[in-house]
This record gives C-alpha cells, sequence and structure tokens, in this order.
C-alpha cells in the first residue's frame, strides 16, 4: 500500500535551516508529481511546493519563494524540501503527497522559534 515517512523537522532558531526527507513507497514513485503541503495550528492545509516526475518542474508558494527548494531523487523514492532563512510563520506540521493519490503521511513537525 502507499506509504509516505516524512522526517527531518525539528525546533531551530529564526534564519536558520532544515532539510526534510519524505521517503514513498507502495508507488511508482518516478512517474508522480509529488507536493508538499504545511499546516500550522489553527489554519488550514497549505500548498508549499510541487516537483514534476523528473524533478524538473518546480513551483513554490509566494510565501516560501527564494528560501525553499523542493527536490526529488527517484533512485531512492524520497523527495526533499531544504528550508533556509526560516521565519517564525513558516511554523507547521508538515506532509508530503503524491499527486492525484489520496494518501497523507504522518507529518513532520517543523519549529522555528527562539
Amino acid at each position: 500500500q502507499v506509504q509516505l515517512v516524512e522526517s527531518g523537522g525539528g525546533l531551530v532558531q529564526p534564519g536558520g535551516s532544515l532539510r526534510l526527507s519524505c521517503a514513498a513507497s507502495g508507488f511508482t514513485f518516478s512517474t508522480y508529481t509529488m507536493r508538499w503541503y504545511r499546516q500550522a495550528p489553527g489554519k488550514e492545509r497549505e500548498l508549499v511546493a510541487t516537483i514534476g516526475s523528473a524533478g524538473i518542474m518546480t513551483n513554490y508558494a509566494d510565501s516560501v519563494k527564494g528560501r525553499f527548494t523542493i527536490s526529488r531523487d527517484n533512485r531512492k523514492n524520497t523527495v526533499y524540501l531544504q528550508m533556509n532563512s526560516l521565519k517564525p510563520e513558516d511554523t507547521a506540521v508538515y506532509y508530503c503527497k503524491p499527486v492525484t493519490l489520496n494518501r497523507w503521511g504522518q507529518g513532520t513537525q517543523v519549529t522555528v522559534s527562539s
């Protein structure tokens, strides 16, 4: 079955960096566009970044453009989110998801605080 395991979250100071990973299994990873979402307390889940199946096409929410970079390794069935210049408003649980598959992982908590 489809499994998504996010990792790499933690507590970081404003201006710091984190690299999130999402290990996928149970589907043909290399053929799916992948997305990172986040959900802050009391807010709706929002789309953060998208990467095409070949890793060439990428898109970002305006709020993270220039600070976050999405990438993937189809040999490892893994998608990444490099987050730099983190701000307190980036605090959220981060999730990865294949487009068109209705399955979510458990997420990984990112907390940006001094």
